[in-house]
């Protein structure tokens, strides 16, 4: 089996930038703090990266582009509404354990990144993503499969929270796998919540 490849320079300053941008904020973690984190002097950084937003460009981009690539995969694999939920639940959850520095920091400077041009592909991902759901949903309610006075708006809000909020309790060596716990809110929505008696 052929090892993965080791960290660049570029690669750890985007980790330790991510871990600082999780927990501190963005607009709060300055470039020297970046620094610090990974060992360099700030002013090294900049042989790397122009600037701070292109360093939070770099974790928020390779997370929606990986969030992205599991819902087509999804959408081109599966048909059924439930399946194709349950698949959406499922890679969801995959994503937030992949990329947990990156889905924190999503939540917490959406709003604020939304405001800088650069970064304005974040809405039209949401609302990208928004849509595959909601479809979803949707075309679970006029097949009958899913309860019919459900509003698909509400319905993805609360499974879309269960999901991304989970990143803070969320631990891929917990006491379960993330399968297990994808799993379990499947149960709970798909079984439950959304079950068409």
């Amino acid at each position: 089996m052929a090892q993965a490849p080791l960290p660049t320079r570029r690669d750890e300053i985007v980790a330790g930038a991510a871990e600082l941008f999780a927990r501190n904020g963005i607009a709060a973690t300055t470039v020297r703090d970046i620094g610090d984190a990974v060992g360099m002097l700030s002013g090294s950084l900049y042989h790397y990266f122009r600037s701070k937003e292109e360093i939070v460009d770099a974790i928020i981009s390779s997370y929606l582009d990986d969030l992205r690539l599991r819902y087509r995969a999804v959408l081109t694999g599966v048909d059924d509404p439930i399946e194709q939920l349950r698949a959406l639940i499922h890679a969801s959850f995959h994503s937030v354990a992949e990329y947990p520095a990156a889905c924190e920091i999503y939540q917490k400077d959406f709003s604020y990144l939304t405001q800088l041009p650069r970064f304005a592909y974040m809405k039209r991902t949401a609302s990208q993503t928004q849509k595959i759901w909601m479809d979803t949903i949707q075309a679970g309610i006029d097949q009958g499969l899913f309860v019919k006075d459900l509003d698909p708006v509400i319905v993805y809000r609360f499974i879309r929270d269960a999901i991304w909020m989970s990143v803070r309790w969320l631990r891929v060596s917990g006491r379960y796998s993330i399968d297990e716990v994808a799993e379990e809110c499947c149960q709970l929505f798909l079984d439950g919540y959304l079950h068409a008696v």
